[in-house]
């Protein structure tokens, strides 16, 4: 499917798979998707908002999503056979993986990198979180580096310094896969310019379109739905607005901070 007007599908199931973090699927085949697109979802006189795709199945497809707003509220009490609208998929996704990629995620940016740890050692998936019960993926990837804040479950502190120490082991890695909150992502970036090393992440900003008309998105020069989310790290590396500032519904550019915090009341 690639459509720029939404599709109406049934809801099959929704999966709780930690707190305040559920999953949606509906019949769908997404042909011609690559990890790390994004689709539009629409909820009828609601709204309509990007996320990611987190199962990708022979004939169904799974979008999980952190409860925050007015948004994701509706969304999470949707009932079993609800109609939502889907279109896309949009935008540029990752490379395709190879046997000695890193997939590297933090909170709920580990969902659009689950169809990509699908396709790897498991053990080359690092999966963060601030605690056991906000952990996602905990027994579908059980083989991989698991920490918390708090520590909770697996080593306690950041997916970071787990990447540290496998990028500094003698084993070849040829890339880096990233998605997560931006201070994340931009000590990733750091990590594997020391190391030399490829990386390539997801970023997140709000979109209205999902096809790049509309601006919305921007973050400095880039147009995130149409040029990303993916972004290979030396493309946003200097860029002013990344982990710096973003665009709320308005339009109007503000702290990293503050947009994380209104994209919570949305």
């Amino acid at each position: 499917m690639r459509d720029d007007y939404p599709m109406s599908l049934e809801i099959l199931e929704i999966e709780k798979e930690a707190k305040d973090l559920f999953t949606i699927f509906v019949k769908n085949t997404l042909d011609g998707f690559v990890p790390g697109q994004f689709v539009m979802v629409w909820i009828p006189s609601v709204d309509e908002k990007p996320f990611g795709v987190s199962y990708l199945e022979k004939d169904r497809i799974g979008i999980t999503f952190e409860v925050k707003g007015k948004f994701t509220k509706k969304l999470a009490g949707t009932k079993k056979a609800g109609i939502i609208g889907i279109r896309g998929p949009y935008g540029i996704g990752f490379p395709d993986p190879d046997s000695s990629t890193i997939v590297i995620g933090g909170g709920c940016g580990v969902s659009s990198l689950a169809p990509l740890i699908e396709k790897i050692k498991k053990s080359n998936s690092i999966i963060g979180a601030r605690s056991k019960d906000m952990l996602l993926f905990r027994n579908r990837f059980k083989d991989a580096h698991f920490t918390t804040d708090d520590g909770t479950f697996g080593k306690k502190g950041f997916v970071t310094e787990i990447l540290e120490g496998k990028l500094s082991a003698p084993d070849k890695v040829s890339q880096v896969f990233c998605c997560g909150p931006e201070i994340m992502m931009s000590r990733v970036i750091e990590i594997c310019k020391k190391h030399r090393k490829k990386c390539f992440i997801s970023m997140e900003r709000y979109m209205k379109c999902g096809f790049g008309v509309c601006g919305q998105c921007m973050c400095g020069d880039k147009v995130v739905c149409k040029e990303g989310p993916v972004f290979e790290s030396k493309d946003v590396e200097g860029n002013p607005e990344f982990n710096h500032f973003a665009r709320i519904k308005s339009g109007k550019k503000v702290p990293v901070s503050d947009y994380v915090r209104w994209r919570g009341c949305e």
